[in-house]
C-alpha cells in the first residue's frame, strides 16, 4: 500500500496578480496581431484601391503609421494609425470623408484586419497564468 501526502498553499493575491500580467502580455500580443494584419492589407501601389478595399499607400506611410498601445489600468488596447505620422488619413480612409481638401470613400483597413484575426485571439490568452 502506498500512501501519499500533499500539501497544498493557495495565495489568491498571487493568483490575481498572476492573472493581471497574464492579460497584459496576452492583450499586447492580440493587440500585435490586429496590427500586423491591418499593415498587411495596405499594399504599397501608386493607384487607388477599389471602394471598400483596404487602401492603397504610394510611400508606405499609412502602413508603417499603423501602431498599438497597452495600458494597464484600465486594460484595454488601442489600434490604428499614429496621427502624428499620417495625419488624420487613417481615419478618412476607415469611415470615408476628408483629407487635405481631397474627398475619400470608404476603404475600411482596421475592422476587416479585425475581423479576420478575430477567430484567433483567444489563443493568445491559453496558458497565460503560470505558476510562479
Amino acid at each position: 500500500m502506498i500512501v501519499a501526502k500533499a500539501k497544498i498553499k493557495y495565495d489568491a493575491r498571487k493568483v490575481v496578480n498572476a492573472a493581471k500580467r497574464g492579460s497584459i502580455t496576452s492583450l499586447g500580443h492580440a493587440a500585435g496581431t490586429i496590427r500586423l494584419q491591418a499593415r498587411h492589407s495596405i499594399k504599397q501601389k501608386p493607384k487607388k484601391s477599389r471602394v471598400g478595399s483596404p487602401p492603397n499607400t504610394r510611400k508606405g506611410r499609412l502602413r508603417s503609421a499603423i501602431k498599438y498601445a497597452v495600458s494597464k489600468s484600465p486594460l484595454s488596447a488601442v489600434i490604428g494609425p499614429d496621427a502624428e505620422v499620417a495625419g488624420t488619413s487613417g481615419k478618412a480612409h476607415e469611415f470615408g470623408g476628408t483629407y487635405k481638401r481631397g474627398r475619400f470613400d470608404k476603404r475600411p483597413f482596421m475592422l476587416p484586419a479585425l475581423e479576420k484575426v478575430k477567430d484567433r485571439l483567444p489563443k493568445h490568452w491559453a496558458n497565460s497564468i503560470r505558476g510562479g
